[in-house]
């Protein structure tokens, strides 16, 4: 059973994850808007603060911040369309090298959706890791992904590579189109990301 909140809040996937930042390892209560992917991945309503604590995992974007549900690097995928260009990018995931290529998208993810699309149906936000997805798809395959993409349809597929890991390092060679929880951020040409175990204890 749950004690009082250490700390509350409402809103979005960033708004909780500031609030993460802003109380490490606490007890929080959030009441989620429409907009919180987190929520729909772990059970959370807006009807109130309930009576079970759940540990939750965060990602840690070095120097920018926390992040508590989805990171993605150039198109997302529920945007994708047939004349995004596949660019060059290196994945390494826990230092071992898991694409090098090129591709529209990178996705790394605590939780499992985005915009109420199931793009990371694996997606645990309290399992220890983090999924990654590549996606590498020709122009005529992106129509059926993008189709499939809200109930989790989309995978697996011969032109997205998925995997797992504790800490991921993006490279491409230009600055990237960024969205963090849901938000446009500014691009990046670099990203590190790690997952931390049971970052807080959320009030569901």
């Amino acid at each position: 059973m749950a004690g009082e909140p250490d700390a509350t809040g409402t809103g979005d996937d960033a708004d909780l994850a500031r609030l993460v930042a802003a109380h490490p390892g606490a007890r929080l209560g959030f009441q989620p808007d429409d907009r919180c992917d987190l929520a729909r991945a772990v059970g959370l309503t807006s009807g109130g603060l309930g009576t079970f604590e759940v540990p939750i995992d965060a990602l840690d974007l070095t120097d920018r911040g926390r992040a508590v549900n989805l990171v993605v690097l150039g198109v997302a995928p529920d945007q994708l369309r047939v004349w995004h260009r596949r660019r060059p990018v290196t994945v390494r995931v826990d230092g071992r090298v898991r694409f090098d290529g090129s591709a529209t998208t990178v996705v790394v993810a605590n939780g499992q959706f985005l915009r109420g699309a199931d793009v990371v149906p694996r997606g645990h936000p309290g399992d220890g890791r983090l999924e990654v997805q590549v996606y590498a798809a020709a122009p005529a395959a992106r129509v059926e992904l993008r189709r499939r993409i809200h109930g989790g349809g989309h995978l697996p597929h011969p032109q997205i590579v998925t995997t797992t890991g504790r800490e991921v390092d993006v490279s491409w060679r230009r600055a990237t189109p960024l969205e963090v929880d849901g938000r446009r951020v500014a691009p990046a040409e670099r990203l590190e990301v790690r997952v931390v175990p049971g970052a807080f204890r959320l009030v569901v």
